[in-house]
């Protein structure tokens, strides 16, 4: 699914965001050795700005933040080196091909000519310049629990599954319209108290009302804004979260909605494989929001002092797009895969996923293809703060048909860290599992492209996912002998270990201090994406 889990907002309380975060302190060093989990837990005062917008690429030893060290591996070891152009495939809900930060980093088909409405290369799809769009002008679609149900009862065990999934993500979508419905009045009562858009903390204690509503209100901004910290801004915050809530109940879970008509394909059959478009952002750019913003993440210019800096230099975006907002369909995301290994990708971001897949067969095909051809596919573990190990919480598309043995060596899943190294690293909504995370990577507050020549903050294993892809996308276009395979095991072996304990998956009980377990139990490696030790680990391995 595109969307990224929003923050659990409620009544009461916001994720806190900001604040003070546990880090480590260690000696620096200018000789190339691999660096490593220090022993001492220091203080570290909130980050600045400029910090925030670029954590993912600062240094556990020089910065005390467990970004993934790419500043450094940049610095010390990849001055004056060329690497070769790697495409990077972005199978997602579309990416604006036109942003300011992105322009020049986008594929272009060299065996298309532009607009002459001609398949100049003969693939079946044409003028795919840039990429193609399988879903037309699809925005919104059902998830696929409920596409499922839709159907007639079978009286299988997925059907049941699916049915009781479904009934309560519906009772949970209710409950979110009434808690953003509050929040949203809440907010219009102080604004139209303070007569401005936006407020600060102070503003909010100047309002000396007895009106028992304005006070309410008052008193509910004033606990979100303390919790939010500095870059919260409820207008849009609180906006992303209706629009999640009423998508979900107006398309997701709306059974009486078929979103799939208007692309005109039977998503039934694998053999019926050319529909869509060229226009690789869709309809509506402001909906390739998820896409752009896993493109920025790869690929935003370095260095040129617009919003963030990707993380590889040396790549060309080639976009698919096939995530729509709801749960993409098996078919596309099979014929995705095939299309960007067709067309040169060697690394493939996949940040979506859902939690069933009625024909994931032809999805693992594509991935068995994607390896038979030496291309590395990375994947988001998924946004519910779950153990994926566990059947009931499988998150498609996998590696694995019986969710423990892997049948292709290609496929590297990613959960998220947040910036603070201690025992809460690892974001609480994120998936893990020692069987089907392989390792962990930077995904909380995220600051990257979005449609329009803008940026912003957002989270989620989405973002997760491209940190890694970026890394891999770097040893690729500076060792580019290496397969993908030993591209998959070197971000999985020369990462920096998770501390010790740490706490894994949403806290059921906010009353009571979350237990720390085994940071074994988090994934295959208990280990974060470490560009720098990457680096050093490929130069060694393409030696051999």
């Amino acid at each position: 699914m595109s969307h990224i889990k929003p923050l659990k907002l409620s009544a009461f309380a916001l994720l806190v965001l900001a604040g003070c975060s546990v880090s480590l302190q260690a000696q620096t060093s200018t000789t190339k050795q691999i660096i490593t989990a220090p022993l001492t837990v220091v203080k570290k005062a909130p980050l600045s700005e400029n910090e925030l917008k670029r954590w993912s690429h600062l240094d556990l030893i020089k910065d005390s933040i467990p970004g993934m060290s790419v500043d450094r591996a940049y610095a010390e070891l990849l001055q004056g080196k060329t690497g070769k152009k790697v495409i990077v495939g972005i199978v997602d809900s579309g990416v604006d091909i036109e942003h300011e930060d992105l322009k020049g980093m986008i594929w272009t088909n060299p065996k298309e000519i532009a607009g002459n409405g001609i398949d100049d290369d003969k693939n079946g799809f044409i003028d795919d310049v840039h990429g193609w769009n399988f879903l037309g002008n699809a925005v919104g679609e059902n998830l696929e629990m409920t596409r499922i149900i839709k159907k007639k009862d079978d009286g299988s065990a997925e059907y049941k599954e699916a049915l009781a999934q479904y009934t309560k993500k519906y009772e949970d979508a209710l409950q979110g319209k009434e808690r953003i419905d509050y929040l949203l009045n809440a907010h219009k009562t102080v604004k139209a108290t303070l007569n401005k858009d936006k407020y600060t903390i102070e503003d909010l204690k100047s309002i000396t009302s007895t009106d028992p509503n304005v006070v309410d209100s008052k008193d509910l901004m004033i606990k979100i804004l303390t919790n939010a910290g500095p870059t919260f801004d409820p207008e849009a915050e609180f906006e992303d979260y209706r629009e999640y809530i009423y998508d979900q109940l107006n398309y997701n879970l709306n059974k009486e909605f078929d979103g799939r008509k208007v692309v005109g394909d039977n998503p039934e059959d694998i053999k019926n494989n050319h529909y869509g478009n060229n226009i690789v952002f869709g309809p509506d750019k402001e909906k390739a929001l998820h896409g752009t913003h896993v493109a920025g993440i790869i690929a935003q210019v370095r260095g040129n002092n617009l919003g963030g800096d990707g993380v590889a230099n040396n790549v060309e975006i080639l976009t698919v797009r096939a995530v729509p907002d709801g749960d993409e369909y098996d078919k596309d995301i099979a014929l995705a895969i095939r299309y960007a290994v067709d067309n040169g990708a060697k690394v493939i971001n996949g940040s979506f996923g859902k939690s069933f897949s009625p024909h994931k067969q032809w999805v693992y095909d594509a991935i068995k293809y994607a390896a038979k051809k030496d291309v590395l596919i990375v994947h988001a573990a998924g946004n519910d703060g779950y153990n994926i190990d566990e059947t009931k919480n499988i998150n498609y598309p996998n590696d694995a048909e019986d969710n423990i043995k892997e049948f292709a060596d290609n496929v590297l899943t990613i959960g998220a860290i947040n910036k603070s190294y201690g025992p809460n690293v690892v974001a609480e909504f994120s998936n893990f599992g020692k069987i089907n995370v392989d390792v962990f990577a930077p995904g909380e507050e995220i600051y990257a492209t979005v449609p329009n020549n803008k940026y912003k903050y957002l989270q989620g294993t989405s973002m997760a996912s491209p940190n890694a892809a970026g890394v891999a996308a770097l040893i690729r276009s500076y060792y580019p002998k290496l397969k993908a395979s030993q591209v998959k095991h070197i971000l999985m072996d020369s990462g920096v270990a998770l501390p010790a304990m740490v706490v894994l998956g949403e806290n059921p009980d906010p009353a009571q201090e979350p237990t720390p377990v085994s940071s074994a139990e988090s994934s295959k490696t208990a280990k974060m994406v470490n560009a720098y030790n990457a680096l050093l680990m490929a130069e060694k391995m393409s030696k051999k």
